[in-house]
């Protein structure tokens, strides 16, 4: 059983995650994370050891609500060819997923850090790299149960596929167009039919 303080850390994680998604690092000031909470400097700060500390504690909460995400949606098909699709599925409807966090978790994080938290960077950098070992594992799976064909090598595809992805995510957010990423999703579904279908 968890105690108050853990409580009370996990409460702040939480509720200040979506706040860092959108205002980012630098614009996330202690009013918002005090307004957010309802609790003052003095008891955020008895948490954590520093905003940076907070900063990055909500980050791994955010990024780990998307993980488990894609666990749960590559997990709902046997076939790698289905779980592609799965993915795509998700990726389509994306926004929906991630309106609750303030946005995604991976670009926002990763463009506001790049020059002002090499600890946030780092913690981006880990998530994209597991992002694409899980892609790359439904290929590598795929490929050796006879399921699919791959033109290049399962990571190489896999990292290819979610820089599209992210690219399009990238595009919907900045221009608040979805056809963006919708689009980008209907071409990655022909590809994965072209390339990978035996």
């Amino acid at each position: 059983m968890s105690t108050k303080a853990e409580r009370t850390t996990a409460f702040i994680t939480e509720t200040v995650a979506s706040v860092f998604i959108k205002h980012g690092y630098i614009g996330t000031s202690m009013s918002d994370l005090t307004e957010a909470t309802g609790l003052t400097k003095g008891a955020i700060y008895g948490n954590f050891e520093n905003k940076e500390a907070l900063a990055l504690s909500a980050y791994q909460y955010s990024s780990n609500l998307l993980l488990t995400k894609l666990d749960e949606v590559l997990s709902e098909e046997n076939n790698a060819l289905a779980k592609l699709f799965k993915l795509t599925d998700f990726y389509r409807n994306y926004d929906s997923f991630t309106l609750s966090m303030g946005g995604c978790p991976i670009l926002n994080t990763g463009v506001d850090a790049q020059n002002n938290n090499r600890l946030l960077v780092a913690a981006n950098k880990e998530v994209i790299k597991e992002v694409e070992g899980k892609i790359a594992l439904v290929l590598e799976n795929g490929v050796k149960r006879n399921e699919l064909h791959l033109p290049v090598t399962p990571l190489q595809f896999a990292k290819q596929l979610f820089t599209m992805v992210q690219g399009a995510i990238a595009m919907a957010t900045m221009t608040s167009d979805k056809k963006y990423l919708t689009n980008t999703i209907a071409y990655l579904e022909v590809l994965i039919k072209k390339e990978l279908k035996k």
